[in-house]
């Protein structure tokens, strides 16, 4: 079955606001086995989005629009949709009852604007939403299905989980079972993967089984999606592709689901191998700490971290020699494995991780351009410094610095040689 998602809003065309609706939508139908075949975002424009109704309704099975249910001038969705199916507005005395009890409970004065909110169309079916004042509406068009859904997401997946998957599961009893796996990668790039772990499976995949690459800042994610009669005959399709990117792509997978961070499972390595964890860090300011103390129990296994931004921080609070810096600059090989060091007996950990660098978008020179990071390595075993080139983005150079650091790290714990991104140790 084919759904068309609707998102509506102007704030969603102009940045003011992310649409995160629409791939919470996404992956909620896709796994029920309901194609999402088209997304479109557009604004509060009533010929828009009459044109936008008129073909999906053409070309859909399931439309769902969020958005455009308001109190204000500019939520025309009730408008549109009434005109479009030649019904009247009836004022819903359910959901009016329950917007005037929502404001005196608030002890806010009850509007024009409020009133009109409990109407609805008189050819839907009005989804009653506890959540909000904005009701959902769901029709029926020569067995096409509509639901229109407010925009606030917490309302919208309300109404969604309990009003509308139920209703698309009677009237779509769907055979196809769909599923996807994910395996998570990390340190390597999306194309260097794609080389290594390919070569002729594409050409030997049933046409029932897809493979995608999701990359970000983290590392590379991989999609394996198959569908259906049943799970276990997914399951058997999938299986051997599942076996083969696992043999090829080795220590590159980190873990496999879809909500695994890097920094997760530098955690589950740490706890594993009972190890300390401290961090050094001035151009990513404790992005790294704050990566790996966003999981649970992460006490387990990191003691803390200081963050350096000042040469006079790096001196008292870590050690770093002032000639270090004078002579090299703050960044630099030098700088990097005394901050790890220092980190390490400072906090008294088995090993820590160290990053600086120059973040941008200014500071560079023709020697260290914006971008160069410094990552330094130490424990009893191992004491070296990664020399990095990122980007000219800082929030990336960022993002990136301490995905780097984190894959190091459990790398180093794992006993494998080969840095993040192919770059080379620099030995102390």
């Amino acid at each position: 079955m084919q759904c068309h998602i609707i998102s509506i809003g102007n704030e969603l065309l102009i940045g003011d606001t992310i649409n995160t609706n629409a791939s919470w939508l996404g992956d909620v139908l896709t796994k029920i086995g309901i194609d999402v075949t088209h997304v479109h975002t557009i604004g509060d424009d009533y010929a828009i989005m009459k044109a936008t109704l008129n073909t999906a309704l053409d070309e859909a099975d399931l439309i769902i629009t969020t958005g455009g249910l308001g109190p204000t001038h500019d939520d025309i969705t009730k408008k549109v949709v009434t005109e479009l199916f030649e019904c009247e507005l009836k004022v819903d005395k359910e959901i009016l009852e329950f917007i005037k009890k929502v404001f005196r409970e608030r002890n806010i004065p009850f509007s024009k604007s409020n009133y009109h909110q409990a109407e609805v169309p008189d050819c839907c079916e009005a989804l009653f939403n506890s959540q909000g004042t904005a009701p959902g509406m769901w029709f029926d068009r020569q067995g096409t299905k509509l639901a229109v859904l407010p925009g606030v997401p917490y309302e919208m997946k309300h109404l969604m989980n309990e009003k509308v998957l139920p209703k698309i599961q009677s009237s779509y009893r769907e055979s196809v079972f769909r599923y996807s796996h994910y395996i998570t990668t990390a340190g390597v790039g999306e194309s260097t993967l794609s080389d290594r772990i390919i070569g002729d499976l594409t050409a030997t995949l049933p046409k029932e089984v897809s493979v995608a690459y999701l990359p970000s800042p983290q590392g590379t994610r991989i999609r394996v999606s198959a569908y259906g009669s049943s799970r276990e005959e997914v399951d058997e399709k999938i299986k051997p592709v599942i076996e083969h990117i696992k043999r090829k792509a080795g220590y590159l997978i980190i873990g496999e689901g879809k909500d695994l961070t890097l920094a997760e499972a530098v955690g589950q390595t740490l706890a594993e191998h009972k190890l300390l964890l401290a961090t050094a860090e001035s151009c990513t300011g404790g992005y790294v700490a704050n990566a790996i103390t966003n999981i649970p129990g992460s006490s387990r296994y990191f003691k803390g971290g200081i963050s350096a931004y000042s040469n006079e921080v790096k001196m008292n609070q870590l050690g770093v020699n002032g000639e270090s810096i004078e002579q090299y600059g703050a960044v630099s090989k030098a700088v990097a494995l005394e901050m790890a060091e220092g980190a390490a007996k400072q906090l008294g950990t088995d090993m820590a991780i160290s990053t600086t660098g120059v973040a941008g978008p200014g500071g560079g020179t023709e020697e260290k351009p914006v971008g160069t990071v410094w990552i330094g390595f130490y424990s009893n075993k191992q004491h070296f410094a990664l020399d990095a080139r990122f980007t000219n983005d800082r929030l990336i150079n960022k993002e990136r610095s301490a995905a780097v650091a984190l894959e190091m790290v459990r790398r180093c714990i794992l006993d494998i040689d080969e840095m993040p991104y192919g770059l080379k140790k620099n030995q102390a």
